[in-house]
C-alpha cells in the first residue's frame, strides 16, 4: 500500500506489502512493542493468521490476498507455465488458516477468480495489482461505514465497545472503531468504554491503544462489567464489528458480544454492528449454520505464561458467539445501513 515502510507499525498498518514482502503487524506484541513480521511464503502467512499474528477479519481476508500473491510466486518459480496446479495447495492453505472470518475465504475465492483467468506467463504483477485493490478498497470501505454510522448517532454520548474492531483488523480506519473515530471527531461521542475481551485481551491490548492513539478518551473494564455501566445511564451505544453475517442479519462477532446484546436491549441501549459486505454471507440463512471456531483451551487456563486453574481443570474456549438479528438495531456497511436486520432487508442490501 505504499513504498516506504514505517520503523514501526501505527494502528492503520495490519497490512503491507513493500519490497515484494508482505509485512504483518505482530499484533500478539502489542501493546508493548510494536513490530512487523515479514513474510515471503503462502504458508508463512496461513500461520500467521492461525496464530493470531495478524487477527481481525478484514484484515485476514487482505493479508490471505496477499498470501495468494506469495503462493503464485512461488508456484511460478517452481513450475513456470504450469504454475496453476503448483498454486492449488497454498490456496487450500491459506483458506483454511481460520474457519470463521468469511473474508478470508471470501478475499482467497477473488484472487481464485483472477488465477483462472490469467495465462501461464508470470502472474505475481496482476494478482498484486487485485491484493492492493482489495486493501484500497477495504480503507475506502472503512471510511464510509464511519460517515454512516457516526450519521445514526445522538450525542454527546458514551458507548461500548467488544474486542477490536479497530484500524488494525482491518486494511485501514477501522470498522467499529471507524465509525467511533468519525463520530468522536464529529463531537457525538464523549467516552468510550472498552471491553478487555478475554482470553486475548484484545480490548486492553488494541482497543485502547488504537483509541489512545487517536486521542479518543477511552476506559477500559472488565467483561462483566457493562450491566453495571449500562445501568448508571450515558451509554448510547454498543458499537462492534462482526466476522460473519448471515443472510438474515444474525452476527457473529467476538465471544461475548451475545451477552453485551442482551444487556444492551434490557437497558435500552443501541446495537450497532459494524462491518464490510465481505463480512455479509448469504450463503448462510441464519446463525446456527456459521461455524465457531473453538481454540486451545489452554488460552483460558493461563495468562502470561502462568497457570490460573487447577490441574485438571476442564475449560472451554469458543472464540466467537452469534448475536440474532432481534437484538441488532443497524448493521452498517459500505453500500448503507440495515435497520432492524431481516432478510429480505439483507437481500436488498446486498442485491
Amino acid at each position: 500500500m505504499q513504498t516506504t515502510l514505517p520503523a514501526a507499525p501505527t494502528p492503520d498498518d495490519a497490512a503491507l506489502w513493500h519490497g515484494g514482502r508482505l509485512y504483518l503487524a505482530d499484533q500478539r506484541l502489542l501493546p508493548d512493542r510494536a513490530e512487523f513480521l515479514a513474510l515471503d511464503d503462502a504458508p508463512g502467512v496461513a500461520e500467521a493468521i492461525r496464530a493470531m499474528v495478524v487477527r481481525g477479519a478484514p484484515a485476514i481476508g487482505v493479508a490471505a490476498a496477499y498470501g495468494v500473491v506469495l503462493a503464485a510466486r512461488t508456484a511460478y518459480r517452481a513450475a513456470g507455465p504450469a504454475w496453476h496446479d503448483a498454486v492449488t495447495a497454498d490456496l487450500d492453505l491459506l483458506a483454511q488458516a481460520r474457519p470463521t472470518a468469511v473474508n478470508l475465504a471470501w478475499a482467497v475465492r477473488r484472487m481464485a477468480a483472477l488465477i483462472a483467468r490469467l495465462d501461464g506467463a508470470d502472474p505475481e504483477p496482476a494478482l498484486l495489482a487485485e491484493a492492493l485493490s482489495i486493501h484500497a478498497e477495504d480503507r475506502a470501505a472503512n471510511r464510509r461505514m464511519g460517515d454512516l454510522g457516526a450519521g445514526l448517532i445522538t450525542g454527546p454520548t458514551d458507548v461500548i465497545t467488544h474486542c477490536n474492531a479497530g484500524a488494525i483488523a482491518t486494511g485501514g480506519y477501522g470498522t467499529a472503531l471507524g465509525v467511533i473515530r468519525s463520530a468522536y471527531a464529529a463531537g457525538k461521542i464523549r467516552r468510550v468504554y472498552a471491553d478487555e475481551t478475554r482470553p486475548w485481551m484484545q480490548g486492553a491490548r488494541l482497543t485502547a491503544w488504537e483509541l489512545m492513539d487517536s486521542g479518543i478518551p477511552v476506559t477500559l473494564q472488565a467483561d462483566g462489567a457493562a450491566a453495571s455501566l449500562m445501568a448508571g445511564g450515558g451509554v448510547g451505544w454498543v458499537i462492534v464489528g462482526s466476522d460473519r453475517i448471515a443472510a438474515n442479519g444474525d452476527v457473529a462477532n467476538k465471544i461475548g458480544t451475545y451477552g453485551l446484546a442482551i444487556l444492551a436491549r434490557y437497558h435500552g441501549v443501541k446495537v450497532m454492528v459494524a462491518a464490510p459486505t465481505s463480512t455479509v454471507d448469504m450463503d448462510l440463512s441464519c446463525g446456527r449454520d456459521i461455524p465457531i471456531e473453538e481454540r486451545d483451551p489452554e488460552e483460558l487456563l493461563s495468562c502470561g505464561g502462568r497457570r490460573l486453574a487447577p490441574a485438571g481443570c476442564a475449560a472451554r474456549n469458543p472464540v466467537f458467539d452469534v448475536t440474532p438479528a432481534a437484538l441488532v438495531d443497524a448493521i452498517v456497511t459500505e453500500r448503507g445501513v440495515v435497520l432492524a436486520p431481516t432478510l429480505e432487508k439483507m437481500r436488498a442490501l446486498m442485491g
